[in-house]
């Protein structure tokens, strides 16, 4: 029997603890998280709370328990070089080293790296040091401009022009924040489209392409409001996008490969777990926004919960090398993802306050998130609380009962109401069509 550990304790974590459970062959499951997480915590022989980028304590705790396969899920612990040093060890792991990790981790090297690689599909940027270095980019640009954090930011450490900022006086304070924390940040173009992920389950040779998915990141209705975590997530039941062409998908599968190979030839090793691509659809083809060495949460919701494989030899198989050997197959359903999410969320977000799940029913998931067991009370954690996920022979139906089960989360919550709604994916179909005409 397989004994699989899951490294972290959100819902990203509580949805592959899920898949990896429910394999066709049993497996012993082990969690090493940052919270109480109980709906990890049931699918677990044992559950140790700790800090997941705390790479001694990580690889001690996984040695004891005498792990095969450990699935990384966030970004921190592969920012540490928590893969590195269980491989050191002889586990098997899903999840890329430290040095192939920095794909996400800096935003200055996928630059670096893409523009070397796929120079057609990366838009103009400039990695600054200093605030002139920033004024003469910014005089490039124009109105048009994407600020970026070169570190880890959860998803936040984001801002857009005619968005975020409105004004260059406004993004040099952004920027002096930025390099205040950091030595450089990296500036690029703004980009005219519709944003789309694309998640590929790689062994350095072998890939395995997923179905594409749209994630939300703006915190209110109308994609109005500060950059989130992800918000909710939607796919469709013809694994495509509306506002996609088949020659987008094929364009973003084949950089995610050519990404892959030059990762190994820069770092002397293969890239072995999960690569996240995030694209925009422009009016010349697509272009690459950012990359992640990790699922994406929400877009994982929709993902897990429309393939059928065999988790946990897939991950295995991913980790070792030998991908050739396994295949996945989709069903033909759509899905819909909506986060709950504390109020005041993602600036000042209600901590400690009690939720209660136990009038969810109907044909829908729930994937718990950022949340604690506090005397037996389930409480917010911070972040993004849970995930309610459901499926539909098309969108309209799958957003339908997913916005019915997460009105029934009680708390002090919030959630967007328009993600997977027709109105919404017509103005982006809308739009989509707009720019290539």
């Amino acid at each position: 029997m397989m004994r699989i550990a899951v490294i972290g304790s959100g819902a990203r974590e509580h949805i592959l603890a899920y898949a990896l459970y429910h394999a066709p062959e049993p497996t012993t499951l082990f969690a090493f998280g940052t919270t109480a997480n109980p709906g990890i915590m049931q699918l677990c022989s044992d559950y140790r709370i700790g800090d997941i980028t705390d790479v001694a304590a990580v690889c001690s705790q996984l040695t004891a328990w005498e792990i095969d396969l450990a699935v990384i899920g966030p970004e921190a612990p592969l920012s540490t070089g928590t893969a590195d040093a269980l491989r050191a060890a002889g586990v098997s792991v899903f999840g890329p080293d430290r040095a192939l990790a920095r794909i996400e981790t800096s935003k200055s090297y996928t630059r670096e790296l893409l523009e070397k690689t796929v120079p057609q599909a990366s838009p103009y940027y400039r990695v600054v040091r200093s605030i002139g270095e920033a004024e003469r980019a910014l005089a490039h640009l124009g109105e048009l401009y994407v600020i970026k954090a070169d570190g880890l930011c959860g998803g936040k450490g984001v801002k857009v022009s005619q968005e975020h900022l409105h004004s260059h006086e406004e993004a040099l304070e952004f920027i002096r924040e930025l390099l205040a924390q950091n030595s450089q940040c990296v500036i690029e173009e703004k980009l005219i489209g519709e944003e789309f992920s694309l998640m590929t389950i790689t062994d350095g040779s072998t890939c395995i392409h997923l179905p594409v998915v749209q994630d939300h990141k703006r915190a209110y209705p109308g994609d109005t409001g500060p950059n989130t975590g992800g918000m909710g997530s939607y796919s469709d039941a013809d694994h495509s996008l509306p506002f996609l062409t088949p020659d987008d998908i094929l364009t973003a599968r084949e950089l995610n490969e050519q990404v892959i190979e030059a990762l190994e030839q820069d770092n002397g090793s293969p890239y072995r777990g999960v690569l996240y691509g995030g694209f925009m659809a422009v009016s010349e083809g697509v272009k690459i926004i950012e990359y992640n060495a990790r699922f994406g949460d929400p877009e994982v919701m929709n993902l897990i919960s429309v393939i059928d494989a065999d988790f946990p030899q897939l991950f295995l198989a991913a980790a070792q090398g030998t991908l050739h050997d396994q295949q996945i197959t989709l069903r033909p359903l759509a899905s819909v993802c909506k986060y709950a999410v504390p109020q005041g969320y993602p600036e000042a977000p209600v901590k400690g306050a009690e939720i209660d799940i136990s009038g969810i029913d109907g044909p829908c998931s729930i994937y718990l998130g950022s949340v604690d067991l506090i005397d037996g009370v389930l409480v917010t954690g911070g972040s993004r609380t849970a995930a309610c996920v459901a499926l539909g022979k098309t969108i309209e139906e799958a957003e339908r009962r997913a916005e019915t089960a997460v009105r029934q989360i009680r708390g002090k919550l919030f959630h967007r109401s328009d993600i997977g709604t027709a109105a919404l994916i017509d103005k982006r179909t809308a739009h989509m069509r707009e720019i290539r005409s």
